[in-house]
């Protein structure tokens, strides 16, 4: 792994199977387990590296014949709102967020997860995930996790994000929220609230994990301005994705 330091990992590929984002297309990660010692040095280079996490596996993309995952992080310094961005942000002023750690996941927590699945994502997999496999997959990190929680006014639990902290940024793992909330951008708002956590303790970049060009999914990404992408030879550069959705 290019700029890993001289702690040492087992890289391992994954068999093929139906690309979760591109009809039609087959997909392959390349992947390492996480040890007990020395875990967060070896995450922080992975995550610069264009590598995400999952419990305490890292992974990446290595599909035979396409790279249209492309890893994108967002220059915190150089943010700045776009008027429907501050719109979505009072939309949302009502919300309260509070930062647990390390993550302490309950009954709320997973009934929010399974509306989330069945309503946004039905038939995607998690949507089958059991409370304790939730539960393992919120907090069996090795590695400097949080979670925030947003709150209504009545104090109702609406969304969920799971972010990792590294030396240069902050990581967005995984998050979920009321489905009923989704016309006011909860979800676009959940990560404006973690540029901001990333500009209050002094961290350069929020890791979005991957932008497609044909995926409807990961189009949101393209909005947080400015962006960078992790090129292949020329490491992160400035990168300004077109902000319509795939045809």
């Amino acid at each position: 792994m290019p700029g890993m330091t001289a702690r040492a990992i087992s890289l391992f590929g994954s068999r093929l199977r139906p690309c979760p984002y591109i009809a039609d297309r087959e997909e392959r990660n390349i992947a390492a387990e996480l040890p007990a010692e020395g875990a967060e040095e070896i995450y922080d280079t992975a995550v610069r590296a264009g590598f995400r996490r999952s419990h305490d596996i890292i992974y990446r993309p290595a599909c035979p014949g396409c790279e249209a995952c492309v890893p994108v992080r967002i220059d915190v310094a150089g943010f700045v709102p776009r008027r429907s961005l501050a719109r979505t942000s009072r939309r949302n002023a009502d919300l309260a967020v509070s930062v647990i750690t390390p993550p302490s996941i309950g009954v709320e927590h997973y009934a929010l997860f399974a509306r989330y699945q069945n309503t946004r994502h039905a038939g995607g997999g998690m949507d089958r995930m059991s409370a304790r496999e939730f539960e393992t997959l919120m907090q069996s990190s090795p590695v400097n996790t949080f979670t925030a929680e947003f709150r209504d006014g009545n104090g109702a639990l609406v969304g969920v994000m799971l972010a990792d902290e590294v030396s240069d940024g902050v990581s967005a793992v995984y998050s979920f929220f009321e489905p009923d909330r989704s016309a006011a951008g909860i979800g676009t708002f959940m990560v404006l609230w973690l540029i901001e956590y990333a500009r209050s303790h002094g961290l350069g970049y929020v890791y979005l994990g991957y932008w497609i060009a044909r995926s409807r999914k990961m189009a949101y990404k393209a909005r947080f301005q400015p962006l960078e992408a992790l090129h292949p030879h020329e490491g992160w550069i400035p990168f300004a994705p077109p902000t319509s959705l795939p045809s």
